[in-house]
């Protein structure tokens, strides 16, 4: 689960890191009156789910209450489009009015579940308030990392380390030690996959506060965290992968044409690449799961098919404990309820298969079999042609 940057503010705030003073305000006079009460130069911040906002036009500054009204109505409405939007962009609803700060260094932070490692790993680097994917690309060098255990926590010694390593010294340093102990507290308290500030700001005073956050949650651990639970912003998300959630299925919404149905993640990435090979493009990542129930499979399959870009589907099922014969059954039922009127290919292997092929070769249905992944995938790609 994502949040919006203020929200993330919040989160962090309350384990001692130090953010600028701000609030949201949903209308051009809002922003107007917060910027007033700040009391001078302020920044104006498109909320929404996606990074790149200030090249996209989303952050502005304003010298005052007047100024602040007039760029909140610009930012307010507009479809912002940035890298990680899509061409599709994102519409504001909400701004952030903060105040403006001296700015004499920008660097980054961010923390992560290194798998390799299974340990979090904090990184931190010079190029603050750049695409950090970016920094790693060109200066690989410049992202220093410092693993650390989740039960002791990030240690006072190894913030320090980065620190000395950002050529930070005195007050600066200790301010930075605190912050970075409260962030990776922060990361680990509120089972968080991702706690990133970019860019951290050293002022010319010395002080060093979040100007931005990003902080993303482990939807497993959600029900421990219901205040953040409650921060859940559907209008920032995919409304297919919305109503999938409703039926606790795993779905992401892709930019191909073909859609996939499958139990178990791995087969379910599996299939996306073999379908790549193939030549085509998958519409989406949909896993069932292991305990999936007829009612579950009609729901699953009736979102695929509500996306108006998918011009085949591929059912890939290995019948562990998920049936091959439930998941024939409702298959049927969902393409009977629907009108399908796109073609289909289905590969079962494994429990009741032969009961499960049956069930679909008696259907009426135009349902075209394969026999293994690699003539499934030849076949969808031909389909969807």
């Amino acid at each position: 689960m994502k949040v919006h940057e203020y929200q993330a503010k919040e989160i962090l705030s309350r384990f001692g890191v130090r953010v600028p003073r701000g609030k949201v305000a949903v209308t051009a006079a809002e922003a107007g009156a917060i910027a007033a009460d700040l009391g001078g130069k302020v920044v104006v911040k498109a909320q929404v789910h996606a990074g790149g906002r200030g090249k996209a036009g989303g952050v502005k500054l304003a010298s005052g209450a007047d100024e602040a009204v007039r760029v909140a109505g610009q930012i307010l409405g507009m479809k912002l489009v940035s890298k990680q939007t899509g061409p599709e962009g994102r519409i504001v609803h909400k701004v952030l009015v903060e105040e403006a700060l001296g700015i004499a260094r920008e660097l980054y932070l961010g923390i992560v579940l290194d798998r390799s490692a299974e340990l979090p790993v904090l990184m931190a680097s010079k190029f603050g308030g750049m695409e950090i994917e970016e920094v790693a690309a060109e200066h690989p060098e410049a992202i220093l990392k410092e693993h650390f255990d989740p039960c002791a926590g990030l240690q006072p010694f190894q913030a320090r380390k980065l620190g000395f390593a950002l050529e930070l010294s005195g007050d600066t340093l200790k301010k930075f030690v605190k912050l970075v102990t409260a962030l990776a507290r922060a990361y680990n308290e509120s089972d968080s996959t991702l706690a990133e500030i970019n860019p951290l700001l050293i002022t010319n005073d010395g002080d060093v506060l979040a100007l931005d956050a990003k902080m993303n949650f482990d939807d497993n651990a959600i029900a421990r965290h219901p205040e953040i639970g409650a921060m859940r912003d559907l209008g920032e998300e995919d409304p297919l992968e919305v109503e999938a959630s409703k039926f606790d299925l795993n779905y992401i919404k892709l930019d191909g044409t073909i859609a996939c149905m499958v139990n178990g993640a791995g087969l379910a990435m599996a299939t996306m690449d073999i379908i790549k090979h193939a030549g085509g493009a998958p519409a989406n990542f949909l896993d069932v799961g292991g305990g999936a129930s007829q009612e579950r499979v009609e729901n699953a399959f009736r979102i695929l098919l509500s996306d108006p870009e998918v011009k085949a589907v591929l059912i890939n099922i290995f019948g562990g404990i998920v049936r091959c014969d439930m998941i024939a059954a409702g298959v049927v039922a969902a393409a009977r309820k629907l009108d399908v009127k796109v073609p289909i290919v289905v590969r079962l292997e494994g429990t009741n298969v032969d009961e499960g092929k049956r069930i679909l070769g008696e259907s009426g249905l135009a349902l075209q079999p394969a026999d293994g992944m690699a003539d499934a995938a030849a076949k969808v790609v031909a389909a969807a042609r």
